[in-house]
């Protein structure tokens, strides 16, 4: 009876140790973020005239 017992167990024990199956890890593709600049000609010239026309209407 206990070689029964035992043998019970031992196949319970070599059958879940093959449970699963070997699956290949998958690779994820980095991710490239691209940082997209426009270009605007008046972009940096705005806050200059603003404060010329600003320290031209406090002087008169």
């Amino acid at each position: 009876m206990k070689k029964i017992a035992l043998a019970a167990a031992v196949s319970v024990a070599a059958t879940s140790a093959f449970a699963g199956s070997y699956e290949a890890p998958v690779m994820e593709a980095p991710v490239i973020i691209e940082e997209v600049q426009t270009s605007s000609s008046s972009g940096g010239i705005v806050v200059p005239l603003l404060l010329l026309v600003m320290l031209a209407a406090a002087a008169s």
